[in-house]
């Protein structure tokens, strides 16, 4: 353990996404039997069950699905972010997956207390800290 709680311990199976990650792409995981894509990953597809299923690279486009703005956390090094926006997002793809809000590659800071302007449906883009997927607004146009 790192002392961290925000950085990942990739086992066997998760290696491939985690590795992806650190290199700038968001993996998702595609059922060859009944064709849906979901996340977080797995071995089998949590719809039909299937063992089916390959790693695809999502396009990294998602839209808010739902936030709550934290405002304390006394877990390194969420307590030295705060507050910051914690979400879950629906990806482009199908699946909804939880990550973090960031604002022009860092966290949201004092905007955060009144919601950054956040509304559900808003287009977002995917970004990472440290190798970890969080997602910022997407640029208009």
């Amino acid at each position: 353990m790192t002392g961290r709680f925000d950085l990942p311990e990739p086992d066997a199976f998760t290696r491939t996404y985690w590795d992806a990650a650190a290199e700038g792409r968001l993996l998702i995981r595609r059922c060859g039997a009944c064709g849906r894509a979901h996340h977080y990953p797995r071995e089998f597809c949590p719809h039909c069950w299937s063992e089916d299923v390959t790693w695809e690279t999502a396009s990294g486009r998602a839209t808010l699905y739902t936030w709550s703005v934290v405002h304390r956390n006394d877990l390194p090094p969420f307590k030295d972010r705060a507050p910051y926006v914690a979400a879950v997002v629906e990806l482009a793809e199908g699946p909804r997956m939880m990550t973090e809000i960031v604002g022009a590659g860092e966290p949201l800071g004092p905007l955060a207390g009144e919601g950054a302007g956040l509304s559900a449906g808003a287009e977002l883009e995917v970004a990472f800290r440290e190798g970890v997927p969080v997602f910022r607004a997407a640029p208009r146009g």
